[in-house]
């Protein structure tokens, strides 16, 4: 584990806030020069702790009105393994996150749809086809507020 210091901390709590920032900008606001912003952000990059930048699309605004979390039990876990499970649940485009899980459920999905009844094609067309699918579970995203992250 990498030993952080408070401009560390600062520097990545900005980056989380908005990673479009660049060194130049996020140094004037630390008191920092350019060169030694891009040096700890560099540092921060080959140590592994910034694993890279992710753009953050609004679905709603897109036309995806509907976030449902699906928690996935597979059938049998000895019938199909759990990378053809993967591999085909990540085909799917309306399918935004996999996570495996420990737990009541294998697998928790974040899937976005148009709206309830396109949901609905999703679930029953790809999902419920999927290898080795069991039970599952929805539940709806009626908000969402995100946090950065514990950053200590």
């Amino acid at each position: 584990m990498m030993e952080l210091d408070e401009i560390d901390r600062k520097i990545l709590r900005a980056l989380a806030e908005d990673a479009t920032q660049n060194a130049g900008a996020l140094g004037r606001c630390l008191g920092l020069s350019q060169p030694a912003t891009w040096r700890r952000i560099k540092r921060l990059q080959d140590s592994g702790v910034i694993t890279g930048r992710k753009l953050d699309l609004d679905y709603e605004k897109l036309g995806f009105g509907v976030t449902v979390f699906l928690g996935v039990k597979l059938a049998t876990k000895g019938r199909v393994s759990l990378e053809d499970f993967e591999r085909a649940v990540t085909a799917i485009p309306e399918v935004q996150t996999v996570e495996h899980v420990l737990g009541l459920f294998d697998y928790r999905l974040r899937v976005t749809a148009r709206d309830i009844a396109d949901f609905e094609r999703v679930l029953r067309r790809r999902i419920m086809t999927l290898p080795g699918i069991g039970d599952v579970e929805a539940n709806v995203l009626l908000s969402e507020e995100r946090r950065p992250g514990p950053l200590g």
